[in-house]
């Protein structure tokens, strides 16, 4: 024999109904204001993009924007300012794989503090920058990475307002540039289109983790 449902339960079953129609609505007014948001935006053009701050993923995500550009049939280059020696997985999958679509110029020697050379690191970041600008020049490319060009920024291996007036004025309409690289300068934030800052909670390398393949390159 079947009971009939005490009154606790219909009202049990009467909020969950009220509240999934109250989601239902909440939901309805938010799609309607995110697709009048959407009718209003319809101008596409060439970004510059900045990725800094102390924590991990500047690089990854740069990246991640050259697959998208790759998956999609996109032309698009990378110039490593900082990374150069260092064998990286993005390296052998961009050249390994993806080398018709994708330019791959790793020119630097390496950190600041494994150099330690002054006049040669301004020498390898100058020749970096110089690639670059052919690069960014060629209206064929849709997406430019300049990896870790912010250091080279930081510790005046280049002009910054070289730099600025180059993006500002020099870069084709619809060519997207990226940098990476912690402590990008003002002077490149307030030229950006799109500033991403990554925040450092938690690091491994603190509890004594070195970098490893597959995570840090």
């Amino acid at each position: 024999m079947i009971s009939e449902p005490d009154a606790a339960e219909e009202e049990a079953v009467a909020a969950e109904a009220s509240l999934d129609t109250r989601h239902a609505a909440k939901m309805a007014k938010k799609k309607a204001a995110r697709d009048r948001m959407m009718a209003a935006k319809s101008g596409e053009k060439g970004l510059i993009i900045v990725h800094t701050g102390a924590g991990k993923g500047k690089s990854s995500s740069a990246f991640g924007m050259i697959m998208r550009c790759v998956a999609h049939g996109f032309p698009c280059a990378v110039v490593q300012f900082i990374k150069g020696a260092w064998d990286t997985g993005e390296r052998r999958l961009l050249t390994g794989h993806f080398g018709k679509l994708c330019q791959f110029h790793a020119m630097g020697e390496g950190f600041t503090w494994e150099t330690q050379d002054r006049a040669r690191d301004i020498t390898a970041a100058r020749a970096a920058w110089e690639k670059a600008k052919q690069l960014i020049a060629d209206e064929a490319l849709r997406m430019v990475v300049l990896d870790e060009i912010n250091i080279a920024l930081r510790y005046e291996y280049l002009e910054i307002a070289e730099v600025v007036e180059f993006l500002n004025n020099s870069k084709p309409p619809m060519t997207h540039v990226v940098l990476t690289g912690r402590n990008a300068r003002q002077e490149l934030i307030d030229a950006a289109d799109l500033v991403t800052e990554m925040t450092l909670v938690k690091h491994p390398f603190r509890s004594g983790i070195k970098a490893q393949p597959g995570v840090e390159y």
